[in-house]
């Protein structure tokens, strides 16, 4: 012994701890005035080990093996335990590894609709009392109703645009093309309109999903809403490709 004395200011300490029943690390700050034997009492509570049947290793902050926790009479701080140091729980219980993480092992509480539907205390039986969302008869028919106004317009709007007409379609920055596809799609319900940009300024070459509903360059083509389509005379750029 050379006589020097280490004083530990911090009373408390921060410790990483592990276990063999969970992949998952958990920090804690522990005081270091409580024994081993409290110690363990606090750990069953975070890794689910009974205290009697646990074995405590100590690993630096670097994760190198320090040595064992066994005197559960010693305190906390007779170890030299510091921030970020981990303690690694091993269980002797017999509790087999993620028994408290598997959801998978967890009996389902299962209930058929019709049962539900006549309980009273339900979140369904609450929307209904209170009339939130679909369970609020005047809301919806209002959203129904603006619904088929929209679908109406772009009906309307899309028998006014023909393949092969010269558009604008609205945004930012607004964008000028060719009208190459009009109608349903697979990818998405309602009307629409594929349309090849004169520059680069699309989302696909016609395609979608493997299904291709016209053809252009890859980033030239995109499918928008009939009502963000202007048909019109939009002749194509000149950019000069062509000068010396």
């Amino acid at each position: 012994m050379d006589g020097s004395v280490t004083v530990i200011t911090d009373p408390t300490v921060s410790v990483r701890v592990t276990s063999t029943l969970s992949s998952f690390e958990v920090n804690r700050r522990f005081n270091r005035g409580i024994t081993i034997a409290e110690f363990k009492g606090k750990l069953e509570m975070i890794v689910g080990t009974p205290a009697a049947c646990m074995d405590l290793e100590l690993f630096s902050t670097s994760n190198k093996f320090l040595q064992k926790l066994m005197d559960n009479e010693a305190l906390l701080g007779f170890y030299p335990v510091e921030d970020d140091c981990r303690i690694h729980v091993t269980d002797r219980s017999g509790t087999r590894s993620g028994e408290f993480t598997d959801l998978s092992k967890v009996e389902k509480f299962e209930i058929s609709d019709d049962a539900y539907e006549k309980r009273t205390d339900s979140v369904r039986n609450f929307k209904k009392n209170m009339k939130f969302g679909k369970f609020n008869e005047e809301n919806r028919a209002k959203e129904e109703e603006a619904l088929a106004k929209k679908e109406e317009e772009e009906k309307a709007a899309t028998a006014a645009i023909a393949v092969g007409n010269r558009c604008k379609v609205a945004g930012q920055p607004t964008k000028i093309g060719t009208v190459m596809f009009v109608g349903m799609t697979d990818f998405k319900p309602g009307h629409w309109v594929g349309v090849k940009y004169d520059e680069p300024l699309g989302k696909n070459d016609g395609s979608v999903n493997g299904k291709r509903y016209f053809e252009c360059e890859p980033k030239y083509g995109a499918f928008v809403k009939p009502l963000s389509v202007t048909v019109g005379d939009f002749p194509e750029e000149d950019y000069g490709l062509d000068e010396m």
